[in-house]
């Protein structure tokens, strides 16, 4: 009598098991689904920050080349520092990173000296046991600014031989227009990083 109960009871356990067995399943989907969503969004992000990058390393870019053209002439620099030069809007490398990285761009530029960009990703989440993620695209924004790093010299500047460019960080220029070797680079002359 006692090896019947036995029985019995063994087979009352398979039920839970079963129950037990396909709860852990459906746990470890919904878990891959999260999984799943949260790579798509990171990829957004990731176009977001190149996109806007992108965009304002490329007027950084024009805004340095501008300078070049005018470095005899100091009384110049400063609207260049802030922005006010014939820069031609750099939305489209926002574009083109985007498409890089498998999504789409809108980009704005804020103000003379940064860009927004949102993304959307072209693929979506994908099949899973949450309902509508097949349909799901991933979406991020990020904006970035272009911080001039040097600060135009006073007047009377243009008569020196040599031309002093005090700039944030490491060093100050003196420049000879003549002396290619005693100009600044871009990144010498402007930050270029992802606002909060």
């Amino acid at each position: 009598m006692t090896g019947a109960r036995t029985y019995n009871d063994s087979g009352q356990a398979f039920p839970i098991y079963i129950t037990v067995v396909g709860g852990l399943l459906l746990l470890a989907f919904a878990y891959f689904a999260v999984g799943q969503a949260a790579a798509t969004r990171n990829g957004a992000q990731t176009a977001a920050d190149a996109a806007a990058l992108a965009a304002a390393l490329d007027t950084r870019d024009q805004l340095a080349e501008q300078w070049l053209k005018d470095v005899r002439d100091p009384a110049k620099w400063q609207d260049i520092f802030d922005g006010n030069a014939a820069v031609t809007p750099s939305c489209w490398r926002a574009y083109q990173l985007a498409e890089q990285n498998d999504a789409h761009a809108q980009c704005a530029p804020t103000g003379l000296l940064g860009y927004r960009v949102e993304v959307e990703t072209n693929k979506t989440v994908g099949e899973s046991v949450i309902p509508g993620t097949e349909s799901q695209h991933a979406t991020a924004s990020a904006q970035a600014v272009i911080e001039p790093l040097c600060d135009a010299p006073g007047e009377g500047a243009a008569d020196e031989a040599l031309i002093r460019l005090t700039c944030k960080g490491e060093r100050d220029w003196d420049l000879d227009p003549d002396d290619p070797t005693t100009l600044p680079e871009p990144k010498d002359l402007f930050e270029v990083h992802l606002a909060d």
